[in-house]
Order: structure tokens, then sequence, then C-alpha cells
């Protein structure tokens, strides 16, 4: 990295672009970007760094300056063009990303569910025992000049991580998703088998996914799961609704006895990973165990709080296996309550292509509400609505309106799960509203 040069991020509040500036900031180079003036959770992070956010604008680009562009932007967004016209140098985001990736000992994380939980798990174990960098999908970044580790998301989106060489890769799962981008479940093998091909050091992946089983490697791999041929095994789970405990084998060696505050099967999976990775860069069992309990999860994954009698749970959850796993770890921490599920579907292309298994997998709560679909710039208006999806539902299915959240009234002493990757939480907060209000009255 250039200290001497400003780096300006073209999308700065986008979770990767905030993470990344976040990074640069913190090893000492200077930093500014742009945006839309809306409110996104990312910027609380960036104002706090003192990192300024700027309108668009072709103004913003001065003589020489470094430009990072968001992955949404082409070469047509007025300050890429300037900074273009001007001769400036205009890199991406993966370009920047793998950069850091070759001062450190890096480990990437990838797959289509689970990436950001096991970064952020990562990174939380590796810090406590080494210098660590990390880049986490949430919008939380940290650099450190002479870091041992850096510890990245790496996201198979428009086959954005195919430019990365890490020293490891965790691979948590392999699912169709990005309809709108890729052509098939071949097609995403396709991507993540580049990936593969890039890493130097091993690959971590879950050995009960067909799809990585099929996955050849130049570096070992070893496989992570509960079943008897995976290479990293979990076994003796214990789930109770303070988390969960579990011994480790390598191969036949006993590695110890681990607990996660943490809910879920999925997490004991995304434990497993970090545990393997540790192990391998002779980072002492006791010391992992340790980091493991003091873990509070990553923004918008089973975030909690509670309001009146009421639990309510925020959860980035937009696939039909990221919505079955939340449900899960529900159920495991809060055995006895009625589970309330509130989704919002994300894109068009995604709801059409996987209707039947989100139906299938909302039906695992008690009781389903769903939202208008929240529909991305990549796409156009398709000719569904949230209603029916809601008619494949037997759990419930009504569609609730932002100015009437009143439904979710009749519930007492439960939870409920708010789950997407849109606006979703705009309707959390009415619900909030409507909880307090009726609370105080009551009191």
């Amino acid at each position: 990295m250039d200290m001497e040069t400003t780096y300006f991020f073209v999308g700065i509040k986008g979770t990767g672009m905030s993470a990344l500036a976040l990074i640069l900031n913190d090893k000492g180079c200077k930093v500014v970007g742009s945006d839309i003036e809306k409110y996104t959770f990312t910027q609380r992070g960036l104002e706090q760094a003192g990192i300024k956010i700027l309108p668009f604008d072709e103004n913003n680009i001065t003589p020489g300056m470094t430009i990072v562009a968001g992955n949404a932007f082409g070469d047509d967004q007025v300050e890429i063009a300037k900074a273009k016209e001007m001769g400036l140098k205009v890199l991406t985001y993966p370009q920047v990303v793998e950069m850091l990736i070759e001062e450190t000992t890096s480990i990437g994380v990838a797959g289509a569910h689970g990436k950001t939980s096991t970064t952020g798990l990562l990174a939380h174990v590796l810090s406590g025992v080494s210098p660590t960098s990390y880049l986490v999908g949430d919008g939380t970044g940290k650099g450190i000049p002479d870091a041992r580790f850096f510890v990245f998301e790496a996201d198979e989106y428009r086959r954005h991580f195919a430019g990365y060489h890490p020293d490891y890769t965790i691979m948590t799962n392999i699912d169709f998703d990005h309809p709108d981008y890729f052509t098939g479940i071949e097609d995403v093998c396709d991507a993540f088998q580049e990936l593969a091909d890039h890493t130097k050091k091993a690959l971590f992946v879950w050995g009960e996914d067909e799809h990585l089983r099929q996955l050849k490697a130049k570096v070992p791999v070893y496989y992570y799961g509960t079943a008897a041929n995976d290479d990293i095994r979990a076994e003796n789970i214990k789930r109770t609704t303070n988390g969960s405990s579990f011994d480790v084998y390598l191969k036949d060696e006993f590695l110890g006895n681990f607990t996660i505050p943490l809910f879920g099967k999925h997490n004991v999976l995304n434990s497993l990973a970090v545990i393997a990775v540790s192990h391998m860069e002779k980072i002492e069992a006791k010391a992992v165990a340790s980091e493991l309990m003091t873990f509070k999860g990553v923004k918008r994954r089973f975030s909690e709080k509670k309001i009146a009698d009421m639990v309510i749970i925020d959860d980035y959850a937009h696939h039909p296996s990221e919505i079955a796993a939340t449900i899960d770890a529900a159920r495991q921490q809060y055995p006895a309550k009625k589970i309330i599920a509130v989704f919002q579907p994300h894109t068009f292309s995604r709801t059409v292509a996987l209707m039947d298994d989100f139906a299938k997998s909302l039906d695992l709560a008690d009781k389903v509400y769903l939202t208008e679909i929240f529909s991305s710039i990549r796409e156009h208006d398709g000719k569904i609505s949230a209603a029916d999806l809601g008619k494949k539902i037997t759990k419930g299915g009504a569609v609730l309106q932002l100015d009437n959240m009143s439904p979710l009234l009749d519930y007492h002493d439960d939870v409920v799960i708010f789950m997407g990757a849109g606006d979703i939480p705009k309707y959390e907060q009415a619900y909030e509203e409507l909880l307090s209000n009726l609370s105080l009255k009551n009191n």
C-alpha cells in the first residue's frame, strides 16, 4: 500500500467497501469516499474512523488519487470516468483485497451461506492470539500494519473471488444462488473450482456437500463435518439453550472439547473450520477454545433483543438454506416458545427460481408472514409478488404492510424473526415501535 496517495472509494458504504476502507485507514493510508446520502448501517464505523463520505460528484476526484471502484459501478460512473480521463489509477475492490492477501498469511472464506459468520468467527479467534487484519461482509474491517494473518470473506457473485490467491481457503458450501448471474449449479461449481486452483497451502471444505467433494486441488483438502469419513470431525455434540459443545478429532487425533455461545448446527460446522485452520497454523487448542467462548456474533446474523414479552431476532437470511438454519438456531435457544417468521423475499429472480424451497424452509416456523419482494437494482420488476409465495406456505403466508404491523401484536411471550437482505429492518423497527407503545400503555 502507498501511504502517500489518497485512496478514493466509489461506493464506500457497501459492506465490503466500507470494511476495506477501514482496513486501509487503520494501516495509515489516506482514505475518502463517495456514496448515496441515504443512511446505511455501515456508515457509522466510517464516521467513527474519521473517513469523509461525499455525495457522488466528478469534482471529488483530484490529481494523485488512486480510485477503488465498488463492484456495482462501471466506467460510466461520473467519478470513475473523470479519474480515467485524468489518467489516474483505478483499482477494483478484488484487486485491492489481493494486495492485502499478498502481504500476509491469508485465509479466504467462501460459500453460498455462512461465509460472513465464519469469517467473523475466524477473525475473532486469530485476533486473540496473533496480529490479524480482517475483512468481514457485515461491513467490519480492521487493518494491522504488521499483521501475521489476513482473514477475508471471498464472495462468489460475478466471480469476484477469481483474482484471489489465498494461502488457505475455507468453503462452507456450494448452492445455486444469484440466478441473475450464474446459469446453474455447474456454473457455480466452476467458479469455486477456480478459487480452489488458486489456493496455495490447503483447502478446508464441508464434507457433506456433494459439490465440494468433487472439487480437485493441487494442495491438501481437509473435509470437516460430523460424518465418519470427514478428516476434522465434531463428535458428542450437545446443544443447549446456552450454546453448543463438542469434541473435535483430526483423523484419530483428539484435539479437545470446545464450547461456543452460538446456536444451530451450522455454527458447530463454522467453528470446526476455524479450529482446523488454527490447528494447521500451530495455534494451541486451549487458546482457540478460550477465544471461541467470547465470540459475540456478526451484524445482522441472529442479532437479538427483548422488547416487552417478545424476543426479536434480526437475520440476513435470504436463501432457503439460511432460513432453515436460522429457524433451527431459534428452536435450540427458545425450545418452549412459538417461532414467528417475517420474511422479505430478495430479488424477483431468486424468488421465482427457489419458490418451492422458500415455502418448505419457512414452514419450519410456527407462523409465517411476508413483506413485498425487495427488488434489486440488478433486475427489472417481475411478474410475481410475495402473495404468490404466500399461497405455497402452509403456516400462514399473509403479506404485511409497513404501515400496519399490528397482526404481530397477537403474539405474546414468543419469538419473531425478521429475515431478509433488503430493507426488512424498516419493518422490524415499525413493529418494535408498536410493541413499545403498547407496553407503555399497559404499564
